[in-house]
C-alpha cells in the first residue's frame, strides 16, 4: 500500500472462507440445541454451498473482464484520491451507496434479476444462504455502476478491497438465530432482522431493504420495511423453483427470459420489456409484477393499506 499509484490489498474473500465454514458449523451446532423450524435442510444447504463454489470460480474466470474494465477506466480519471485510511473509509461508504443501487436494479429489471434470483431461490434462511451466489455476475453489467467512483479518483484496487469488506459483512445477517440488535444499531446498519425481510415473498416484504452495510440508504429512499412480529417471513421467490440442481438454480431465469423474448407474435417493444422491464411483466397480463402483487393484496385486505411495505 506504499505505492499510492498502485495500492495492493489482500484477497479478503479468500481469507474469509475458513471463517465462513466455522460460522456455519457454529450455527448448525446452535440450532441443534435451539431448533428453529425449517431453518436447514441438507439438500438446500448442499446446493447453496455448490452455488458458492461455482460463484467463486466464475469470479476468478471473469475477474479480468470485471476488474480490467475498472482499470481501463482509471486512465480517464478526473482525480487520484490516493490510498490513505480516510480514502479507504470514504470508499467503503461510497461503494455501499453504489451497492444499494445495484441491488435495487437487480430487483427492478429482469435482465439483472435473472442473475440475482439465484440468491433468493432458497426457501430456507441460514448462513449457507449467504453463499448461494450467482455464476453470471460477470456478464450482468453491474461493473459499470462502479465506473463513476473510478472517474472520481477511487483506485480500482481500493474498490475491489472495500467491496470484499461489504460482502463479508453481509454474511453474518443471513440467519434466524439472531433476533434483533440494539435499536441504534438497527437504525444505522443492516442486520439479520432487516435482511430476513428482504428475503421474504410475503407481499409486504417484496422488494425492500436493499442495503449492504448501511440500512440508512433504505430509510433515505423509502425502501425500508421493518420485520413485524405479527407476520413471519416466508422465504423464497414468488414462483418456487422446486429444484436443487445447481445448473437449474443458476440459469433457470435466463432460460425463461430467452423463451419469452423469442416467443412468436410479439412486437419489438414487448420483447424489450421481457428483457428489461420489472420481473413479472407479461404482455398479456398472465403474470404479476411486485407492484401488482401488492395492489392485489391491498384489494383483498384493505385494512392493510398504508401499513409497512404496503403503501
Amino acid at each position: 500500500m506504499n505505492n499510492i499509484s498502485n495500492p495492493q490489498f489482500p484477497d479478503l474473500l479468500l481469507w474469509a472462507i475458513p471463517f465462513f465454514i466455522i460460522c456455519i458449523g457454529l450455527e448448525i451446532w446452535w440450532l441443534k440445541y435451539h431448533p428453529i423450524k425449517n431453518a436447514y435442510t441438507f439438500k438446500d444447504a448442499r446446493t447453496s454451498l455448490i452455488m458458492g463454489i461455482g460463484s467463486s470460480i466464475s469470479d476468478i474466470l471473469l475477474k479480468v473482464l470485471m476488474v480490467g474494465t475498472l482499470f481501463w477506466v482509471w486512465q480517464f480519471r478526473f482525480f487520484d484520491l490516493g490510498a490513505s485510511i480516510w480514502i479507504i473509509l470514504l470508499a467503503l461508504v461510497a461503494t455501499d451507496f453504489v451497492y444499494y443501487w445495484i441491488h435495487f436494479t437487480y430487483h427492478k429489471s429482469r435482465w439483472f434479476w435473472a442473475t440475482h434470483v439465484v440468491h433468493h431461490s432458497s426457501e430456507h434462511f441460514n448462513l449457507t444462504t449467504a453463499l448461494r451466489q450467482q455464476w453470471t455476475n460477470g456478464i450482468s453489467g453491474t461493473v459499470f455502476f462502479k465506473v463513476p467512483l473510478v472517474l472520481l479518483g477511487l483506485h480500482p484496487g481500493i474498490i475491489v478491497f472495500v467491496m470484499a469488506i461489504n460482502l463479508i459483512y453481509q454474511f453474518w445477517f443471513h440467519t434466524e438465530t439472531v433476533n434483533k440488535m440494539p435499536k441504534w444499531f438497527e437504525f444505522i446498519f443492516n442486520t439479520p432482522s432487516h435482511h430476513r425481510v428482504h428475503h421474504g415473498r410475503n407481499p409486504r416484504y417484496l422488494d425492500c431493504n436493499y442495503a449492504g452495510i448501511l440500512i440508512i440508504w433504505d430509510r433515505m429512499f423509502g425502501t425500508f420495511v421493518p420485520e413485524l412480529d405479527s407476520e413471519k417471513v416466508d422465504y423464497g421467490i414468488v414462483k418456487p423453483l422446486n429444484s436443487y440442481n445447481p445448473f437449474v438454480v443458476a440459469f433457470h431465469e435466463f432460460y425463461a427470459v430467452g423463451k419469452d423474448v423469442f416467443s412468436r407474435g410479439l412486437t419489438l417493444g414487448q420483447r424489450f420489456k421481457y428483457l428489461f422491464a420489472p420481473p413479472g411483466y407479461s404482455h398479456d397480463n398472465s403474470r404479476q409484477t411486485v407492484a401488482e402483487i401488492k395492489a392485489e393484496f391491498i384489494k383483498k385486505h384493505p385494512e392493510q393499506k398504508d401499513t409497512p411495505g404496503l403503501p
